[in-house]
């Protein structure tokens, strides 16, 4: 799932409404039958984080917001583990993960608001999906918030068993608190003298290492980059039709070794995917 859903869906109230658990499931059992004998490797959502903070979260003012953001949470967590069983009933072999951007949450400055409001949002944004799925208890600073949405036998039925990890990252989220802002976050000033692609993005392997490292140790499960890459904006061909490419290419040998370094540190990783020469404009930066 890809942040696709239909409209006839949305009119009945979407990932608000808890009946989009079993909806998503008999989709997911629908994949299964069509393509199960094709395809053994299947993805239940990619990026929840991206749809559901940015839906109902970043830049929202209306406070009453914050509590339909904790019940789109629990419901797509709840969704998730429906189609995990759907899935696991329809294709015997299958081999099922679940892919998050997960990426260091820096504090923009050292004021205490900005170093507490990014261990707030580390949780929001890394592991509202992952840790349910992965380790059976939402992670602790956003718990109390997630609790009057949970009935019994949720955890469980959201905690079904996974094979691997998928990982999206490019580079760290730098915030600062904004107490006007649904969860307090605002974006932060991004840290002078650290390089940066043409769309503004921070260059920092070292954080991809890391986070390689982290996210191996924390789930125990093969690792795969689901994305991973370079957004430009400005090559064109010279003269004789080349792109001379050195921002990607050193992009990709410095963010390659570190996927070496955090194997080299004991991260069970599997495979690794570029996300391509277009990333992002289909969304937000170009068209």
């Amino acid at each position: 799932y890809h942040w696709d859903l239909p409209q006839a869906l949305e009119d009945r109230g979407g990932w608000l409404n808890r009946d989009i658990v079993d909806w998503f499931a008999d989709y997911a059992r629908l994949i299964g039958q069509r393509y199960g004998r094709r395809v053994k490797r299947f993805v239940t959502f990619n990026e929840p984080g991206i749809f559901s903070l940015f839906s109902r979260s970043f830049g929202a003012r209306d406070r009453s917001a914050d509590d339909k953001l904790h019940r789109w949470i629990h419901h797509v967590n709840l969704a998730h583990g429906a189609a995990v069983d759907a899935l696991r009933q329809t294709v015997a072999d299958a081999q099922i993960g679940l892919v998050t951007n997960y990426q260091p949450i820096y504090p923009s400055t050292d004021k205490p608001e900005d170093i507490t409001e990014a261990a707030l949002i580390g949780d929001y944004w890394n592991r509202a999906f992952s840790d349910p799925e992965n380790v059976r208890q939402y992670p602790l600073l956003i718990r109390d918030a997630i609790a009057p949405h949970i009935q019994p036998g949720d955890i469980a039925r959201i905690h079904r068993p996974l094979d691997w990890f998928g990982l999206n990252h490019y580079s760290p989220v730098y915030i600062n608190s904004d107490p006007n802002a649904i969860i307090g976050l605002g974006w932060g000033a991004k840290p002078d003298g650290i390089p940066r692609t043409p769309i503004d993005w921070t260059i920092e392997p070292d954080a991809f290492r890391d986070t390689l490292i982290e996210v191996s140790r924390r789930y125990g499960k093969p690792v795969y980059v689901t994305e991973n890459g370079y957004g430009s904006n400005i090559e064109k061909p010279d003269d004789t039709g080349a792109v001379i490419d050195p921002g990607r290419i050193a992009f990709l040998r410095d963010y390659i070794s570190g996927l070496d370094a955090a194997i080299a540190a004991g991260a069970d990783v599997r495979g690794y995917f570029v996300w391509s020469l277009l990333d992002n404009f289909e969304w937000a930066e170009g068209y």
